[in-house]
């Protein structure tokens, strides 16, 4: 069974703060703290808890409500808009007390989310010192949301909101590309502006996404099995390892009883050299290796050892692993810092050899069994211990399409988690806009425009309104260049970005495909990322003509043997560098496959792709993980990657 520690740790705490408030003066729940920002111009509403029953007098800048609390404890109270301003006290007063939060400010309220590109710091950026420690600005405020996720919405953020003023010994903690977002949005007004950052390394979008989201999203089964495991964990751990076999039977062609787990197949199984990452071992055929590897090691039991429950110590497993004793599985995780911890129901122990196997899937990076190998080790019911940091064998595993099945209630990678943990416990605040960086986890999992949107629409009708501006970083470029026309699952996620921004009038995307890094998934350029998310948060507010996001593909049409693009958001025209030639469009037939690279030249906010006298059915253009391209507009924006179908 997974360990619940981590998901459950949130709203434990929030529990044990209920029950002392209910003693004491009035509390505000969500992101409202001292030197916090509320949103200007958009009805405010606050909830907290109190002594059930009492009346709490709220007062801010010149309004005074009150609210009582309910049979719960709980109260609800609801202010006007407020103009821009500040700095103001926020009290709420009851006959148990009075709560007083100081230096708040009224302006716009951004949120930042997504993955590890949105979590990289200011000081981990590359940045010249004097943009890594910028002046004070009391203007300006910060505030980060702790690292946390849960099976079902928390009461409570994962520590007390601690909004701070940016500065020289603030800033460099951050978030880089929402800071220097903010920053800018800053620059040349007089409005507050408070940022909110919220993100996790390695996440993909499902686990950003509520309970309602992820059913529009298609993901109702992950949803169920979430809410299974709130209920009855051992009953979803069974079933989603039901569905991970059954996923690797379909992949491999391996027969019921005959599958790498089962105590008694025979693999090419070689001796383990340390418990560590596979990489380090010396072996030529795992120091590049991304994928699976089966790993295996046998425990001799007397029939009184083998008695009742049971604590499997693992360690940590660098990326994801499914773990099964005696071909019974046991649980499974994907979180590469996570210890594993698995609990053995009593009679999965038997007298004799005992057998456990583990499926490493090590998706980026480094991999392997981590330990430490001290931390390995079977804890029987009479509570002695079995080490296991040593004699474990391997077998490099029969390659696979596509990404295993990962659990729902697994923190990055499941259904809701994050948002559950992150997002739904920063209460009713109101946003002016969302910016939003991930996908690099979701490449090659089919439906990213679906996820994007169903978010989209959740967290708009969460914290503001149809109308809320919701930015997308596109992915930057990473990897090898491209050398020839191929599919590419960061060309999916990067158009299905752009198709979703592109439809949303209020929506904008900032095209990153110019600052990637060929060898680290993370490029330093943050300060440009976060100026170009300000340019469409911007745009997508409504600012003005001025205010253009960047080019993007319009429409297709045909001319003669070739093929006219129109492109909108051109600040003056289209050129390119070091070749009169744009480079990095692909002319494509109506069957797969079929896409060959075509000359193109640009003209003001046109490209013509010479045709070759072969069928076109679509355009692509930058379609690789590592595009080679040169087409930019006059304010040095770059045209991001997209699909067009051709009339």
């Amino acid at each position: 069974m997974p360990p619940r520690t981590p998901l459950f740790a949130a709203s434990l705490v929030a529990l044990l703060c209920q029950a002392q408030v209910a003693l004491a003066q009035p509390r505000l729940d969500g992101a409202l703290a001292d030197h916090a920002v509320i949103q200007r111009d958009q009805p405010i509403t606050l909830t907290g808890q109190s002594r059930p029953g009492e009346t709490v007098m709220i007062s801010l800048a010149s309004v005074s409500v009150s609210a009582t609390a309910d049979s719960d404890g709980r109260f609800v109270a609801r202010l006007p808009a407020l103009p821009a301003g500040g700095p103001y006290t926020l009290t709420l007063a009851a006959a148990d007390g009075a709560t007083v939060l100081s230096d708040i400010l009224v302006g716009d309220v951004f949120l930042c989310s997504g993955q590890s590109n949105m979590e990289m710091r200011v000081s981990d950026s590359q940045s010249l010192f004097a943009e890594a420690h910028p002046d004070i600005d009391p203007r300006l405020r910060l505030l980060t949301i702790g690292k946390q996720a849960a099976t079902s919405p928390a009461p409570a953020l994962p520590s007390p909101p601690s909004w701070q003023v940016a500065g020289p010994d603030t800033a460099p903690t951050f978030s880089a590309a929402c800071f220097y977002m903010a920053q800018a949005l800053r620059s040349g007004s007089d409005v507050p502006v408070g940022a909110i950052h919220s993100s996790w390394g390695g996440s993909r979008i499902s686990a950003w996404l509520s309970d309602p989201a992820s059913r529009q999203s298609g993901l109702a089964a992950e949803a169920d099995l979430l809410a299974l495991y709130d209920r009855d964990p051992l009953a979803a751990t069974k079933d989603a390892s039901a569905t991970w076999e059954s996923w690797w039977r379909t992949q491999t062609g391996d027969a019921p009883g005959q599958e790498p787990w089962q105590p008694d197949t025979q693999l090419t199984w070689q001796a383990v050299p340390a418990i560590a990452n596979f990489e380090s071992w010396g072996v030529p055929e795992l120091q590049n290796y991304n994928g699976m590897l089966w790993y295996q090691r046998s425990v001799t039991l007397t029939a009184a050892q083998a008695q009742g429950p049971a604590i499997l110590s693992l360690g940590m497993i660098d990326d994801a692993d499914q773990t099964w004793v005696n071909g019974t599985a046991i649980g499974g995780t994907s979180l590469a810092g996570t210890p594993r911890i698995y609990v053995l129901p009593a009679g999965t122990l038997k007298r004799g050899r005992n057998v456990i196997t583990i499926n490493n899937d090590d998706v980026y990076a480094l991999g392997g069994m981590i330990g430490p190998a001290e931390a390995m080790r079977l804890t029987l019911a009479d509570g002695t211990t079995i080490p296991l940091g040593t004699e474990w064998r391997y077998a490099i595993a029969a390659p696979v399409s596509g990404s295993a099945p990962r659990v729902p209630w697994d923190a990055i990678n499941g259904a809701g988690t994050l948002f559950n943990a992150m997002i739904a416990p920063l209460g009713p605040i109101r946003l002016a806009g969302i910016a939003w960086y991930q996908g690099e986890s979701d490449t090659g999992i089919p439906g990213y425009d679906r996820r994007l949107q169903a978010l989209i629409d959740d967290w708009r009708g969460r914290f503001g309104s149809a109308q809320t501006a919701f930015v997308v970083a596109q992915l930057a470029n990473y990897g090898a260049p491209a050398t020839t026309p191929a599919d590419s699952g960061w060309g999916d996620v990067r158009d299905a970005q752009r198709r979703v921004t592109a439809a949303d009038r209020h929506a904008g995307l900032a095209v990153t495909l110019d600052i990637g890094d060929a060898f680290d998934i993370h490029p330093g350029q943050k300060l440009l990322v976060g100026q170009r998310l300000a340019r469409a948060m911007r745009a997508a507010l409504g600012g003005s003509e001025t205010d253009r996001a960047g080019p993007a593909i319009m429409r297709a049409e045909r001319s003669g043997d070739d093929i006219v693009l129109h492109f909108t958001g051109v600040t003056g025209a289209l050129r390119t560098s070091s070749s009169p030639q744009a480079i990095g469009f692909e002319l494509c037939g109506p069957a797969l496959q079929t896409c060959r690279f075509a000359a193109a030249r640009a003209d003001g906010a046109q490209v013509t792709v010479t045709g070759d006298g072969q069928p076109v059915a679509r355009v692509r253009y930058a379609w690789a993980d590592a595009p080679v391209t040169n087409l930019w507009d006059d304010a040095r924006l770059p045209v991001g990657t997209f699909e067009i179908p051709v009339p």
